[in-house]
């Protein structure tokens, strides 16, 4: 009995300490990596199938290539790079605004069993690079059909790490960082993936240039089915977007799936009103554009916002999303191809704004700002205009770097007329996307 106690003494000092650590929670992990794995076929499969349906048929394979290896040159370079410039800790308190570092280069300084939280370090890397991917993967559909595709993917590679590991740090990345220290609200993207990769398709469409024949000669999609298959995909990967970015099996994941759910589904339907009441066609194409408008609106509010902000954000920015895609894109006459900035910009700009103004100030997952540390809307509202101006500009200069230094190593980022003419599958793949 007495080598009992003894024994006990012994250890609790030990289970005392084990109390305040961590422990892996198998819930939250197999949550985290079902999350992953949806995010995961968002890009590859769902960006890669709603962008190819909308090109032309001489130009499918390489819309979706475009899309797919953005993925895999995106993921590897977050690997690298990427992730330790985002999640890492910067031994100076001036890089840490901006930057985590290198001390995670290649994932270096992590073992495999760590853990973020309640599930393994590894898990949250991996979730968080799918993020990093289908960023850069929206911006290619802004232009598609014109741009080189080595030029492509060489801005990907370059872009993960210059642009978007940088601005995912400043608002995501804890203690330090810019943005998140201002108390900027972000559930799930809206500034950091939305925001980010529908400005730079804009900046890439400038830089690019227009396509031949824009405005001339008929541009139609190949399969809006296609289109609507791919959609479909993203709703249903979007709830990984969205309800992983609780980082648990929680009430929060289960808010999130509600209004991820609900904010897509109406803005589906001010859509089509919109066309059916203005154009006296209710069109699949534009029902699966609001959708995706829906989508991109709530991310940023997803996880903080009740039954009425999801529906209120829902609807605005898809009316948001119309008004970018038809009237603001012929005003300024830009060729944004597939409208990731009508769409993506437009309506993430809306859903980083509404979360100031439809947050609950009791959920549980918000983090510092004035809305937690007050209720002071108003002042969540400025934070959050900082944010997307930091965010905008950052993203504006960061892209036309990337882009020339792109450009330069390729020996310019256009393909030559008589490619854009026959169509990139063809001359860049040597393949046709179907063999009829």
């Amino acid at each position: 009995m007495k080598k009992c106690l003894l024994i006990a003494l012994l250890f609790l000092p030990a289970l005392a300490f084990a109390e305040d650590v961590p422990s892996l929670d198998t819930g939250d992990t197999a949550w985290m990596m079902v999350s992953t794995a949806l995010v995961l076929l968002m890009t590859p499969a769902g960006l890669a199938l709603f962008y190819g349906g909308m090109t032309r048929s001489k130009n499918l394979l390489n819309t979706y290539a475009m899309v797919f290896m953005a993925f895999t040159v995106a993921f590897v370079a977050w690997i690298g790079l990427g992730y330790s410039i985002a999640f890492g800790t910067a031994q100076s308190a001036g890089v840490q605004q901006f930057s985590g570092g290198l001390s995670h280069i290649f994932l270096s300084g992590i073992a495999w069993n760590d853990l973020n939280g309640t599930y393994p370090t590894y898990v949250f890397i991996v979730f968080q690079g799918t993020f990093a991917a289908i960023t850069v993967a929206i911006a290619s559909g802004s232009v598609i059909e014109r741009i080189k595709f080595s030029t492509w993917l060489v801005f990907v590679a370059l872009w993960v790490v210059v642009v978007y590991a940088p601005v995912a740090h400043m608002v995501w990345g804890g203690d330090g960082a810019l943005l998140f220290d201002a108390g900027a609200l972000d559930f799930a993207g809206g500034t950091v993936v939305h925001m980010n990769g529908g400005l730079a398709g804009l900046v890439l469409a400038f830089l690019v240039g227009k396509r031949a024949g824009l405005n001339k000669v008929a541009m139609k999609p190949i399969s809006v089915m296609f289109t609507a298959l791919g959609a479909s995909l993203l709703w249903f990967g979007w709830f990984g977007f969205n309800g992983g970015s609780a980082f648990g099996a929680n009430a929060i994941a289960g808010l999130a799936f509600l209004t991820t759910a609900l904010a897509p589904a109406v803005a589906a339907i001010t859509w089509l009103l919109i066309e059916w009441l203005i154009y006296k066609k209710p069109t699949l194409l534009g029902a699966v554009s609001g959708l995706v408008a829906g989508l991109v609106a709530i991310t940023p509010a997803a996880g903080f916002v009740d039954v009425m902000g999801a529906m209120i954000i829902g609807v605005v920015g898809s009316v948001i999303a119309f008004f970018g895609v038809a009237i603001l894109k012929k005003k300024l006459s830009y060729d944004d191809s597939l409208d990731a900035f009508g769409i993506h910009f437009l309506a993430g700009l809306w859903g980083a704004l509404a979360t100031a103004i439809f947050a609950l100030k009791d959920n549980d997952l918000l983090w510092d700002g004035p809305l937690k540390e007050s209720g002071d809307r108003i002042g969540q509202f400025m934070v959050q205009v900082e944010s997307v101006v930091v965010v905008g500009l950052f993203t504006l200069v960061g892209t036309v770097i990337v882009y020339f230094i792109a450009s330069a190593l390729t020996g310019g980022g256009r393909v030559d007329e008589e490619s854009e003419s026959r169509g990139l599958d063809e001359t860049v793949h040597g393949e046709k996307s179907l063999n009829l």
